[in-house]
């Protein structure tokens, strides 16, 4: 649809295959999940997988093209994307108060089956200040480097943005790699009380939402390179900005009350 057509700043969508196709796959996932749990059948959930790939590759593709080459996200549509990304990571917290809800509710008032003690009897608990306090500065140095690459998109600055964005990228999987150490390493696991379920559900959520945010921040530098990014349209990485200090902030929490509380 031509801009010229209308006299308002919203996009009129077009019509797209991809929303009814990613639902029914959706539900297609779901399937094929509890036939692989029950028949431990495979193939259907590897093909409904690759085709939920392609068809968001391909949505978002058609949402780029119509952001980028066809100047629909108009400074109205930009500013409604992004309080859709604030009730998003809003939404992510409260996933998050969840689990800390369940934290605290468990560490002050524990129970007599696991001993009346938090951490629980027979629970070695990490030394805060080995791995996790070096994860802890990596972070948030992350956090550093990617307002850093913000500020040289700002004002133009196409080499440090370049540099400071491989930075972030490069403590992103830094981060991961320790954090799978620590699992490894680890003298409990999931099964070892309520602590051991709500430590890895909490701690491993993260580390998911860190590897979104890996995945995010690297699909916004290839369309850097295309060249898709100016210093006033780049809501792909505003977005992933945001998403990436939502995933520090909620670190340090872990940091402070999981790992360093509790030793």
């Amino acid at each position: 649809m031509n801009m010229k057509t209308y006299n308002h700043p919203y996009h009129m969508v077009t019509l797209s295959p991809w929303p009814i196709m990613l639902s029914f796959n959706l539900m297609n996932m779901l399937m094929s999940v509890v036939i692989y749990m029950y028949l431990n059948i495979y193939t259907l959930l590897l093909m409904n997988f690759l085709i939920m790939i392609l068809s968001m590759f391909q949505w978002w593709r058609d949402i780029i093209r119509e952001s980028t080459f066809q100047g629909f996200h108009t400074l109205t549509v930009t500013k409604f994307l992004k309080f859709s990304m604030i009730l998003f990571i809003i939404s992510e917290l409260f996933f998050f108060i969840s689990f800390f809800w369940t934290f605290f509710h468990s560490s002050i008032s524990p129970t007599i089956e696991i001993g009346l003690t938090w951490p629980p009897m027979m629970i070695n608990s990490f030394n805060p200040y080995d791995i996790p306090l070096l994860n802890s500065v990596i972070l948030v140095s992350s956090g550093f480097t990617i307002t850093w690459s913000h500020h040289s998109l700002l004002n133009k600055n196409y080499m440090n943005f370049n540099k400071s964005l491989t930075y972030t990228l490069m403590l992103g999987v830094y981060f991961i790699t320790l954090q799978y150490m620590e699992y490894y390493e680890s003298q409990f696991c999931m099964n070892d009380s309520i602590f051991g379920s709500v430590f890895f559900m909490m701690t491993g959520f993260h580390g998911l939402h860190v590897i979104i945010g890996i995945l995010m921040i690297s699909t916004m530098f290839l369309r850097f390179k295309m060249n898709h990014f100016s210093n006033i349209h780049h809501f792909h990485f505003e977005a992933s900005l945001w998403y990436w200090h939502f995933v520090d902030v909620v670190w340090l929490f872990l940091y402070l009350f999981v790992y360093w509380w509790m030793w």
